[in-house]
């Protein structure tokens, strides 16, 4: 939209008919920045109630974070979600002309994603985003619920307690790697009644005292609390959160000296409790009996990383909650079949299943979870190598509704496991295969006939796939947008040529590795997938600058491109990618294949390897 298209003549059509009230409505549905940027441009009045209506902001908090700050609260006095992340930069205000830098009221932001944009003509010192930050945004934005300072390493109580005392309807507050201590946390559970989400992670400066108090000030509306690598929370903590928070239902837990006490007050005391993450505590089968018992509406279960934890435990969670529907377990070494068998028998919601890492998982454990959860819609295979092909035949005849399975380092695997799954489950969407090396060509072309809704499929470091998979995946899935067969060594022109031809959608591939593709593959890339985005093609010694070149010809909205290790091509073909793609943002090659005057015109897109061999 314009001013000409707003205007005909010199008579305004639209302003004088549509009330403040309709505009904030209209700008408010708009889900592009780019939309919302172009709709005040329109006039001053837009700009206005753009500016007012607008309610959240990312904001980098390195750099000149603190006057950044100021003036983009000047600016947008309704912000009511601030996300601050002092580990991407922020942009610093330029004048206009002769104007001062320090003059905020009409600032002029240079912003640049993805790159650090440094100061010109300013005198200003850089630092990091400060208290006197925090309580400029307080003053200015009274109204705010959502905070999230991630690594602000400069913030210290004094300027939580400021947004606590004047942002009193806060309901989220993530304070992620900062050193705020516990007067903070206090001065938060004293204002803020009506928090409902905290995130803890990497906050050594926080005890038990700090979210004792803070749990038992606003502990009845929290529904979310997040507590990771905290060394001084300890199972007093947890004990307080089961007393005063009954409305809990997400718990992530990342602590080594937490044990079963608080976890069984949480179980005890939170009956709505829906989401539980747990990693590397001390907790034993006492907790997850607790959870078992106490928790019915559990819905989400994440275990990492215990050898703690027995069957038992786990048993009891197939007892009791019989409305998982989320179950990720990952490096557990003394769960066994047992345990499957027990959640395949109480927990016939699961819609997904993770298993990583757990040695003594077997065939007969997952055969039960395809022979009694037909819902499963999700299923993960990671470094469990005594599970055989009989165990996916179950999983394809029992869950038909199945869109996305991976498979990595599952040596026992072959392809009629995946002939099942393809003639099981036609619905399938996503197949992430990783050095399955029992799987072939029969099984991938088993799913390119029959999974024709198929759009993610990645096959990494499978010697036994090669071309024949790839032109069954070409003429029978027609939706792929995104392909990885990377170190797939049987893999040449022919196959790629059947994807360019057959997949038009296709916006990600990763061709590494490929010691047979040249540049013939990459010329049928640019005819018949207009819509690739993302690139990767390292270690390809049979490509050349003549295939880049038709590459980035017919693929306009190429955005990255890796290339490192291609012998075949060199400054020229870089050179020719900066000049003929205009929406690049990033490009990976190494350092000496990039010309002076090429660094010179597009420095801020280019990224070399730390070591360049």
């Amino acid at each position: 939209m314009s001013a000409g298209i707003m205007r005909r003549g010199r008579r305004d059509l639209m302003n004088p008919v549509l009330p403040d009230e309709v505009l904030i409505d209209i700008f408010g549905k708009l889900q592009s920045k780019s939309d919302r940027d172009a709709c005040s441009l329109v006039c001053s009045r837009w700009r206005h109630l753009e500016r007012v209506s607008r309610c959240s902001i990312r904001i980098g908090a390195s750099g000149n974070a603190d006057l950044v700050v100021r003036c983009i609260v000047t600016r947008f006095g309704g912000l009511r979600d601030v996300f601050f992340n002092e580990r991407v930069s922020a942009p610093v205000p330029c004048p206009f002309g002769k104007r001062r830098v320090g003059d905020c009221a009409t600032p002029y932001l240079k912003y640049h994603s993805d790159s650090i944009v440094e100061a010109e003509d300013t005198e200003l010192e850089s630092y990091n985003l400060s208290d006197a930050g925090l309580m400029v945004l307080a003053t200015l934005c009274p109204q705010l619920e959502k905070l999230s300072l991630i690594w602000c390493s400069n913030v210290t109580s004094c300027g939580l307690k400021s947004i606590a005392e004047k942002c009193v309807g806060l309901k989220a507050l993530d304070i992620q790697g900062c050193y705020i201590g516990d007067n903070g946390l206090i001065a938060v559970g004293d204002n803020c009644k009506k928090l409902e989400e905290l995130n803890l992670r990497c906050c050594d400066g926080i005890t038990d005292a700090g979210l004792i108090r803070l749990v038992q000030g606003c502990g009845r509306s929290l529904k979310t609390i997040g507590i990771a690598t905290c060394s001084w929370i300890t199972d007093m903590s947890l004990e307080a959160v089961g007393s005063h928070c009954p409305s809990l239902e997400f718990i992530s837990l990342d602590s080594e000296i937490t044990k079963n006490r608080g976890l069984v007050a949480i179980a005890s005391h939170c009956p709505a409790l829906k989401v539980l993450k747990l990693q590397s505590t001390s907790a034993t089968d006492d907790a997850l009996l607790a959870i078992g018992s106490h928790c019915p509406s559990l819905e989400v279960l994440a275990l990492k990383t215990f050898q703690t934890l027995t069957d038992k435990g786990l048993s009891a969670i197939g007892n009791g909650c019989k409305r998982l529907k989320n179950l990720a377990i990952s490096d557990c070494f003394f769960f066994s079949d047992k345990s499957l068998l027990a959640i395949a028998s109480g927990c016939h919601e699961l819609t997904v299943l993770e298993l990583n890492g757990c040695p003594h998982f077997t065939t007969r454990g997952v055969e039960s979870i395809g022979q009694s959860c037909p819902k499963l819609l999700k299923f993960s295979l990671l470094n469990c190598r005594g599970i055989g092909s009989s165990a996916l035949a179950d999983i394809g005849r029992g869950c038909s509704q199945l869109q996305a399975l991976h498979l990595v380092d599952c040596f026992r695997i072959g392809d009629d496991a995946l002939n099942s799954i393809a003639h099981g489950c036609r619905n399938l969407r996503k197949l992430h295969i990783c050095r399955c090396y029992e799987i072939g060509d029969r099984g991938i072309m088993s799913v390119g006939t029959h999974c024709r809704h198929l759009t993610d499929l990645s096959i990494e470091f499978s010697d036994r796939v090669g071309d024949a998979s790839l032109i069954s995946i070409g003429e029978g899935c027609s939706s792929l947008q995104c392909l990885n067969v990377s170190g797939c060594r049987q893999v040449t022109d022919n196959g790629l040529t059947a994807i360019a031809r057959g997949c038009p959608s296709l916006s990600f591939l990763d061709i590494s590795v490929l010691q047979n593709l040249g540049d013939m593959g990459l010329a049928e890339l640019s005819q018949g997938c207009p819509n690739l985005k993302d690139v990767i093609m390292s270690h390809c010694p049979k490509i050349t600058d003549v295939g880049l070149a038709y590459l980035v010809k017919g693929c306009a909205l190429l955005q990255t491109l890796q290339i490192v290790y291609c012998s075949g091509i060199t400054s020229a073909g870089v050179a020719t990618v900066v000049s003929s793609c205009a929406a690049i943002k990033k490009i990976l090659v190494e350092r000496r294949k990039v010309s002076a005057r090429t660094l010179r015109k597009a420095g801020s897109v280019l990224s070399f390897l730390c070591v360049d061999l």
